[in-house]
């Protein structure tokens, strides 16, 4: 496998991004203000080492922070709709450059070459959202108590907008944030994921090159790389009054508070625990599909990844026996190689995850019945491909209320009606997505109820992973209950604003209070 990565056009690729070659490691020359322990990227495609990149220290961070500061004077200045023309050609210079990122993303992270396709177009949509929204950041006007008075509400830039992102998606969820942010009128500072750093710098080198040709400064989109210590730098820097924080509900935990106790805002996507109810009246083949995809692709790294499957009693067999006879046909290996289903997780340290997650479900009781296992041998010298596992389980299991992050599928049975699986899909700490496959409209209606699914995201007949642009993304409980991305998520990017204008020549006080002088 390691031999043929030429075939798939790597090399070139990283090059046309800016990333320096495969076969040196060298640094990217991007980060020109890190100064800090020199972090590698190793793919777990073939185990290879793709680059390197040097952390930020504190001083390069001051740095980084004094370039945003200023730049975000002029960039919030600039109409709306003329930051949307940026945005546009940023969009514009993703679609050149989409086999490129899409090759980096899949080889760095080591979902499929169809999914890091996939990914860049999610940046190319919301860029696309997010030109249109440039013309339309409304207010409200409403009517005063007092005559000769007019009240209205807007929203004005916030300021630096900090991002940390996980490994998993590790491009299209900074372009969620930031082309939203820069149409609002803000600035961004990004921490990659130290797993993904290459598509960081890759993303920059994107961004510059747009900036650069209309004569902005770069502090509008800025590039901080390092582990956890690096993100604290913004967590605890009251000059960036937002942050958006992908990751786990642990690392959500220690973000919001931190945020919290100097009153910043915090925007959070954290864990899923997601289930798919699977009703007497489900469509057998579209529940396979949809369940396989969910629970198997991105190798079970999404935090929409369908981890558990609540079937009803009288088809838990012939739902069982479809869905095993599916895990059958997968095939794993090189994500580049589109004849395959499964690439890699993302490192050793996942692999053990995944390991332990199998042999806790059997000490608690569980059933395996699709086993799984890491593979070996030739195309698998990374270490990093397992195979996708089915258990059967109780969803009161310590592991099945703990979402693990790889491909791992818990079989459900539930008895009684839709009521009774929504009590299981809800009990769990979690709560982005869920899904319920039923032809039945009292069943799909009850699902959507306010006595329904609880979580962020709920479909009737698709699964649960996957999301379009057009809605806002994100979920509830221990997921944070931040929302991205469509709808009216740009306001959570601006502070908002009362104004009361008086245009008589008196002065009327509230509560009828007089004072005369």
């Amino acid at each position: 496998m390691a031999a043929n990565l030429a075939d798939f056009g790597i090399e070139e690729a990283l090059r046309e991004l800016g990333v320096k070659d495969i076969n040196e490691g060298s640094s990217t020359g991007s980060d020109n203000f890190s100064n800090g322990e020199v972090i590698e990227s190793y793919s777990p495609v073939d185990g290879k080492l793709i680059g390197k990149v040097k952390a930020t220290t504190q001083a390069d961070y001051d740095k980084i922070m004094d370039a945003a500061t200023s730049a975000f004077k002029d960039w919030r200045t600039m109409p709306a709709p003329q930051r949307g023309e940026i945005v546009r050609q940023f969009g514009d210079k993703l679609r050149e450059k989409k086999e490129a990122l899409g090759k980096l993303v899949s080889y760095e992270m080591g979902k499929s070459y169809q999914e890091g396709l996939g990914e860049v177009q999610e940046m190319i949509d919301i860029c696309d959202f997010a030109v249109g929204l440039s013309r339309q950041l409304h207010g409200l006007t409403m009517h005063s108590e007092r005559p000769g008075h007019r009240m209205y509400e807007q929203y004005h830039p916030m300021g630096v907008v900090g991002i940390i992102s996980a490994f998993n998606f590790p491009v299209a969820v900074w372009a969620w944030n930031t082309a939203l942010a820069w149409v609002c009128g803000d600035v961004c500072v990004w921490k990659p994921s130290e797993k993904t750093p290459l598509c960081g710098v890759a993303c920059q080198n994107i961004a510059a090159e747009v900036f650069k040709a209309n004569g902005l400064p770069e502090g509008i989109s800025n590039l901080i790389n390092g582990d956890y210590k690096v993100g604290e730098m913004m967590t605890k820097d009251k000059r960036v009054p937002l942050i958006s924080a992908t990751g786990s509900t642990r690392m959500g935990k220690i973000v919001a508070q931190e945020v919290a106790g100097r009153l910043g805002k915090s925007l959070l996507e954290l864990g899923g625990n997601n289930a798919i109810i699977v009703t007497p009246d489900a469509d057998i083949k579209m529940t396979v599909i949809g369940a396989v995809f969910g629970a198997v692709g991105t190798a079970g790294q999404r935090c929409t990844s369908t981890r558990r499957l609540i079937i009803h009693e009288s088809i838990y067999d012939k739902v069982k026996e479809a869905v095993v006879k599916a895990y059958g046909q997968l095939r794993i290996g090189n994500p580049l190689d589109e004849n395959n289903h499964v690439g890699p997780i993302i490192d050793k340290d996942a692999v053990k995850m995944y390991q332990a997650a199998l042999e806790k479900v059997v000490e608690e009781g569980g059933n395996i019945v699709v086993e799984g296992g890491v593979l070996s041998g030739e195309g698998y010298e990374s270490g990093c491909y397992v195979k996708p596992a089915i258990a059967e389980a109780k969803n009161d299991f310590e592991i099945v209320q703990h979402e693990t992050f790889a491909p791992v599928l818990y079989l459900i049975k539930y008895s009684g009606d839709v009521h009774d699986a929504l009590e299981l899909q809800n009990g769990v700490g979690q709560g982005l997505s869920s899904a319920i496959m039923t032809n039945n409209l009292r069943e799909a209606e009850a699902f959507l109820s306010v006595q329904g699914s609880d979580c962020g995201i709920a479909n009737v007949n698709i699964g649960t992973s996957g999301a379009e642009i057009g809605g806002a993304f994100g979920g509830e409980k221990d997921t944070g209950g931040g929302r991205e991305s469509g709808s009216d998520a740009w306001k959570i990017y601006m502070r908002r604003q009362t104004n009361t204008i008086n245009y008589t020549a008196d002065l009327p006080l509230a509560q009828g209070i007089k004072f005369d002088l």
